[in-house]
Order: C-alpha cells, then structure tokens, then sequence
C-alpha cells in the first residue's frame, strides 16, 4: 500500500513552484525598498510563547496548535504564527538595544489543526512584516501602504483596504462590559461555539461565519462608538494619512482579529476573486505584546498575508516552469564527454542545459527536447568531433547553423543570455 501525504499538508510541484517563487521575490524586493531586513526563526518553540501571547482563550489556542511533550519534559508548538515568534526573538536577542526600530519580515510555514479547504491548509505558508518602536500613526499608514504595492506589484487587482480600530487596554473595557450585556440578552439564538466565546472571547462573535450569528451580530454595540481620546485621534490620523496618499479604504467595524494582542488600528485587505474567505492579508497594532512577552514597552505592527490564496489569485503564466536554454544531443561516448564538458562550461556561466545521459538515438533525445520545449539543441556525433564542430539547430525557426567548437561557448551565450 503506497504511503500518502497527511490530509492538510500539500505538495508543491515544480509547475507550481514558479508562482511562490515569484511572490517570494517580489516581497523581498518591495519590503526591502522600505527598509525591512529578512529575519528566520524556528518552526518550533516553547508552548508558552504562544499561550502568552496569542491568548488562552483563542480558537488558535484552544483547538489548533501542533504541541506536544518533548523528550526533556517541555511542552512545544509548532508555529501557528509568526508574529509572537519574532517578538521572542527581538527581546531575547536585545534588539531594540541595537536600533530603537526594527523592520522585519519572515516567509515561510506555519502550522494549525484545522478542517482543510479550499485555500486552507493544515501546514500553510504566510508572508509577514512587523515594525517595532513607533507609535505614530503614519507608520500603521506606511505598512498598508507597502501591503498595497507588494499586492499591486504581483498582479492582483479588485483589492479593498478594509480598515477598524479595536481600542486599547483603557478603552475597551467598558465596551467590552456593553458587549457582553448584548450576548447574554441574546445567548440563546447563537451557535454552540459562540455561546462559548460569550464566556473566553466576545469579540470573536463578530468573525462567526454563520448567517444567523451575523444577523444577530449587526445590531451589536460597535468598538468605534466607544474610542477614549488617544484611540480616537490615532484612528483619525489614520484615516487622514490615507486620504492624503489617495489610497482608498473602507471602514469595516465589524472587523475583528483572531489573536488576543491587538490593539488601535486593524486592517484586512480583501479580494473581489475570492468567495466568502476573501482576506488575503490582515495584520494590525499589538503596542502591548513586546512587554506581555517579557520585553520593555515598545509599539508593534504588522501583517500577515496567506501565500496559499494568495497565489491561487495568481494569473496562470506568472512564474511558468523553467525552460532550459539548450539541450545537448550527442551521439557515442566521445560525443558525450565532449558535450559533458560543454554543459559544464555553459552552466558556469549561468545558462541552463540540459543534455541526453543515456545512449539513445538522436531522433528520441530531439523528441525530449521538444518535450521540454528548449528553443536550441546543439547536435554532436563522432563525425562532427572529427571535425572539431557541431550542429545548433533552433527549434523555433527549424533551422540550422554549423559551429566551431572552440568558439561554440561563445557563440552559444551571445545568443541566449
């Protein structure tokens, strides 16, 4: 019986492989124009981390995260998320003593125990950015900013700036207290898991993807009624700096985000090609985390964007699978050094080659060629090793040319670099 792949978990095929790497370079490219730095981190760390930081009372947390016990005693987690991973890392590794603000972005997989679907998997893949030690609101402003071009600069179009403001340790309370008043009058016409939320996190009610939770949810009291001053002014120069860079928002205040850490600003950009799931990217403030995880008081925000939907919204001939520049077709074993040599002198140089290792007739090596749709093949037989030459034909045109060996490098990368 041939072993499968663990349901959730997905392989990426080589004709597949072009799109991510395209969305990889272009997020590299546009957030290094704003000055972000690349940081790695593990794929696993200590439980705590994301207890701490997520919230206990997450779905994350609650139903999610790979852990389990290791062999000294400690309970880990794979990664359900970047963002409390590299606070670790700038607190552990002290970086805000080496710049009072740092810029950083990870790619890469992350990993929670959901029901797969469509775009959905149990190992998926994100992009994120984060900026540590500024509070100004032109910052919030600049991150949507850089999500917008790197979305821009990767093909997608029909995108809306979804924007909110979730308010802060001073003035959510009093209505969160406003909130909870308005669930238990209504307790009994929700679904079981929000009737669970009502108790661990009310404000998760507002993501219920349940048609008569969401009905009941727009007659709700709204974040945006109950702002203190500061948390007003943020959201207001916000708004304010958007305008001015003529980027175009909405404001959605029924939006919410799925981790504890969030304050003041909250953002989603969301697809017109997409269905009900139609975030691509969300992110927002989290001005609390760095100190709730053991650091000094220094401001956050960041954003996380789903590689999976995102690449599905890709045009089907972005980062189409590689071609070879050439394909070399020998006949006998002298022919075979001979054009070993040549591949490894061409590949030096950075062209791609591809040639026939076994000993089979030039007429199945050329249907190979054509195969891999190479536009050269570059012919070599004992008579033409004689001679000291060989035959490039263009698969394109269907013609041919005779080369001089020696100067056959050369020629071979003028005309194909």
């Amino acid at each position: 019986m041939a072993i499968t792949s663990i349901r959730g978990f997905k392989d990426i095929l080589p004709d597949e492989v072009g799109k991510w790497q395209f969305a990889e370079a272009t997020a590299r490219r546009v957030f290094e124009s704003y000055d972000f730095s690349e940081i790695r981190i593990p794929l696993l760390e200590k439980t705590e981390l994301f207890t701490r930081g997520i919230g206990e009372s997450t779905d994350i947390v609650e139903k999610e995260m790979y852990t389990f016990t290791d062999r000294s005693g400690i309970s880990v987690t794979l990664r359900p998320e970047a963002t409390a991973s590299i606070v670790r890392a700038y607190i552990e590794k002290s970086m805000y003593k080496q710049n009072p603000v740092a810029k950083l972005y990870v790619i890469g997989p992350m990993f929670r125990y959901e029901r797969p679907q469509k775009g959905r998997f149990r190992q998926f893949n994100q992009i994120n950015a984060e900026v540590f030690g500024l509070e100004d609101p032109l910052i919030d402003v600049e991150v949507m900013v850089m999500l917008i071009h790197f979305l821009q600069e990767i093909g997608l179009e029909k995108l809306e700036l979804q924007l909110n403001s979730l308010g802060c340790k001073a003035c959510r309370p009093s209505y969160q207290e406003r909130l909870k008043e308005f669930l238990l009058s209504n307790k009994g016409r929700f679904c079981a898991d929000c009737q669970r939320r009502i108790r661990t996190n009310p404000l998760r009610i507002f993501d219920c993807k349940i048609e008569s939770c969401k009905e009941i949810m727009g007659q709700g009291p709204l974040m945006l009624d109950f702002l203190g001053p500061e948390c007003r002014d943020h959201f207001e120069l916000v708004t304010s700096y958007l305008k001015a860079l003529e980027t175009p928002y909405v404001i959605n205040a029924k939006m919410v985000r799925g981790l504890d850490y969030y304050v003041r600003t909250a953002f989603e950009m969301v697809s017109g090609d997409l269905g009900a799931q139609n975030a691509v990217a969300g992110g927002g403030r989290y001005d609390g985390l760095i100190v709730d995880l053991g650091g000094p008081e220094i401001p956050g925000i960041g954003f996380a964007i789903g590689m999976e939907r995102l690449i599905s919204l890709l045009s089907p001939d972005v980062g189409s699978q590689k071609i070879p520049h050439l394909f070399i077709a020998t006949i006998g074993e002298k022919s075979r050094i001979q054009g070993f040599k040549l591949a490894k002198t061409l590949r030096l140089e950075g062209l791609s080659v591809e040639m026939g290792y076994e000993k089979k007739s030039l007429k199945s090596q050329m249907r190979r060629a054509d195969k891999l749709a190479c536009p050269y093949v570059l012919i070599l037989g004992e008579e033409e090793l004689q001679r000291g030459t060989a035959m490039l034909r263009d698969m394109r045109s269907k013609t041919q040319e005779q080369l001089d060996l020696t100067l056959a490098p050369e020629v071979l990368l003028r005309k194909m670099k």
